[in-house]
């Protein structure tokens, strides 16, 4: 990541977490009085096609705001930040969460999503920073309690390559900082996926925009500690230094970047990077495993931008590729 290309996505951001249309509702309609728009519904994930990747997309602005607090957009995130992330936005997204037909509004996905950009509040210690951050976390701690109820009851994991994906929500909810929670999310990674071994990865779908192999993997190295990690890796993923399985190592090819649907293997792409990238120490031939991380980079960088159907959250699959 650099700062030119930091401003550059920041841009892309900044032209959609406003954006209120096209917009793609995850909502339940009890009747008529229901029937509302995106910016009634949510005050301040209206943007961005649908929630969730709104709410990615702030958290792409957070960490490019903190990391890169001189570039030319900066001072345009804070503006956004400060008109929205705000107590009486925030609770007007709690208040649609208080809804009786809430309960599984965008779980897991979204609330992953939510802890990871509270997560990435906690880190900004300015006094603009801090208040961004207390206005967010009542928010953080409603999805952090719907994860508490939750993860008892899910018996069994969700291997999809989308947004149901259960690694990929443990993956990102292990970055909140709360240690009740990191315990229960730590439990249900080695219940759902500690026994798991020789992973064929039958993939990619059609429309994946994660790799269930390679997000488990990842998971699992975020919850085990080292010593247990390692033994994990070597058993599920045990041919890596031949290259195998082959698939996890050729980037998706991507046919129609203005079909929604297709264009997730751009996001793929990325996801794989990222994960390879984490993983790449723990490989037989690292050396290896970061090329093939970069071959994936390069397949989908470049795409980011053009067609709103990928514009509206590939840059925040960036920003985890490139780290």
């Amino acid at each position: 990541m650099t700062p030119d290309l930091a401003d550059r996505f920041a841009a892309i951001a900044l032209g959609h977490v406003t954006r209120e249309y096209p917009n793609k509702l995850d909502h339940v309609l009890a009747g008529p009085q229901d029937a509302r728009g995106p910016r009634d519904l949510h005050p301040v994930f209206y943007g961005s096609f649908d929630w969730h990747s709104c709410v990615h997309g702030y958290w792409m602005l957070a960490q490019l705001y903190r990391r890169f607090p001189a570039m030319p957009n900066a001072a345009a995130i804070r503006a956004l930040f400060d008109a929205h992330l705000v107590p009486n936005r925030i609770a007007g997204e709690c208040g649609y969460l208080a809804g009786p037909s809430t309960h599984g509004f965008e779980r897991p996905y979204g609330w992953a999503w939510l802890l990871k950009l509270a997560a990435e509040l906690a880190l900004h210690d300015t006094p603009e920073g801090r208040a961004w951050a207390a206005a967010v976390e009542p928010l953080a701690r409603i999805f952090a309690a719907r994860f508490t109820a939750f993860l008892p009851l899910a018996t069994y994991p969700i291997r999809a390559g989308v947004h149901t994906n259960t690694a990929f929500a443990v993956r990102l909810a292990l970055d909140y900082p709360d240690a009740a929670l990191r315990g229960l999310l730590t439990d249900a990674a080695r219940r759902w996926y500690g026994d798991d071994a020789d992973c064929q990865a039958w993939e990619p779908g059609g429309d994946e925009f994660l790799s269930p192999a390679l997000i488990e993997a990842e998971c699992m190295r975020a919850a085990l500690p080292e010593p247990a990690f390692r033994p994990w890796f070597a058993a599920f993923l045990p041919r890596l230094g031949q290259g195998l399985p082959a698939t996890l190592f050729t980037p998706a090819t991507v046919s129609d970047r203005s079909d929604g649907k297709i264009a997730h293997l751009d996001g793929l792409n990325l996801s794989r990077a990222w994960c390879w990238r984490a993983l790449a120490d723990f490989s037989p031939d690292p050396a290896a495993i970061r090329r093939t991380a970069q071959a994936h980079i390069d397949a989908s960088l470049p795409h980011v931008s053009g067609a709103y159907m990928g514009e509206h959250w590939l840059c925040s699959f960036a920003v985890l590729a490139l780290g």
